[in-house]
């Protein structure tokens, strides 16, 4: 068990032991400790993953592991029998589900609790695209693309719709929400497409309005403020990026008209959520979650870096060949609480898999 974390914190957590704080009510409501989490792919989702993988770890929570390759064996649609540990033949207790997955519903339903809150987060397709081409320049869509212009001036040739990361080029949260990609581009599929979501979803996040999101999520799930902290995660350096013209950013959208219709729903939507939670207490409380970023950030973070310049080497982050992912130097001199949470905010998602999945079976890493 995790030791009592960050005593001297203020919020509305008591100072039970950590394995006690998901079963205490807080006001009218008690906290969710079963949790999916749809990692769609360039969209914030490490982000949102940490904030869960943090959850279940200070709070003895038992999560669903893949079996390998820290992804459910994505491309291909998840089975519940990539998930570590599982078994049709007996029952287990999974809490928190939260790697990335090619999303089907029913398999889902197999591993995780008949209450479980699914959540899911989406970003503007236009720079969902732009880092996808970046970070994905590997997949055989992009490969002979010069820059993401090339390739949408030239998508009939590039675009190889048939391969297996054919996604990474196309209607890419789509296709991780289980969704034919390539599918037909109608005002009648689309409603279908965004209603089916709707309903499977209990929220969906919005990466241009993160924080407002994270209020929405705490508040959905009966978590503190301090459970919903968090620091940007898998971020690219800005010598990665590719500023688009408005021509580009129509090509874009009209290429990924599955996912734009998508976005489009479900920003409306959001709005429409932060409308009956109140304009006025949204802003005071998207206030309050940035002061507490700062402050932890003030207490662990000595700067956000270029990977060779990681001090600790353990907490550098993933970087694929085409481009660079930043990493954080944290403060030296930290007792042992603040150590802990400092630690654990920044620690990117295969460690942290790795960490956790030792704790939980006793084994060092993910095979």
């Amino acid at each position: 068990m995790v030791e009592r974390w960050w005593k001297q914190r203020k919020g509305d957590l008591s100072n039970e032991p950590i394995n006690q704080i998901p079963y205490t009510k807080r006001g009218s409501c008690e906290p969710h400790a079963n949790i999916f989490l749809l990692k769609t792919h360039k969209t914030a989702s490490s982000t949102v993953m940490n904030i869960l993988l943090r959850y279940g770890e200070f709070h003895n929570l038992t999560f669903a592991f893949p079996k390998q390759n820290y992804q459910y064996m994505y491309p291909e649609y998840f089975s519940a029998q990539n998930v570590y540990g599982f078994s049709s033949r007996k029952q287990q207790e999974f809490n928190i589900m939260c790697h990335h997955m090619r999303f089907s519903l029913t398999e889902v339903e197999k591993v995780m609790p008949n209450d479980t809150f699914y959540l899911t987060i989406l970003r503007n397709p236009v720079t969902l695209m732009e880092s996808s081409f970046a970070y994905y320049k590997h997949a055989n869509s992009f490969y002979n693309a010069t820059n993401i212009e090339d390739f949408l001036h030239n998508k009939t040739k590039l675009y190889q719709g048939n391969e297996s990361d054919s996604a990474y080029a196309k209607n890419l949260m789509t296709f991780d929400l289980g969704f034919n990609h390539n599918g037909p581009e109608s005002l009648k599929h689309f409603k279908l497409f965004y209603q089916a979501v709707d309903t499977m979803f209990d929220l969906v996040l919005i990466a241009e309005y993160f924080d407002e999101s994270l209020v929405l999520l705490k508040h959905a799930l009966c978590w503190s403020f301090d459970d919903v902290l968090s620091f940007p995660l898998n971020s690219r350096s800005n010598t990665s990026r590719h500023v688009l013209s408005v021509e580009t950013k129509e090509r874009i959208k009209s290429w990924n008209q599955l996912d734009w219709q998508l976005y489009m729903y479900f920003n409306n939507s959001f709005w429409d959520n932060v409308e009956k939670f109140g304009r006025e207490r949204m802003k005071n409380e998207v206030e309050e979650l940035r002061k507490r970023r700062a402050q932890i950030s003030e207490k662990c973070l000595d700067d956000q870096v270029e990977p060779h310049q990681l001090k600790d080497k353990s907490i550098a982050p993933y970087q694929p060949n085409s481009t660079r992912i930043l990493g954080y130097n944290l403060k030296s001199g930290l007792d042992g609480n603040d150590q802990l949470l400092c630690h654990r905010l920044v620690l990117p998602e295969i460690q942290y898999t790795n960490l956790l999945h030792e704790k939980q079976f006793g084994n060092k890493t993910v095979t």
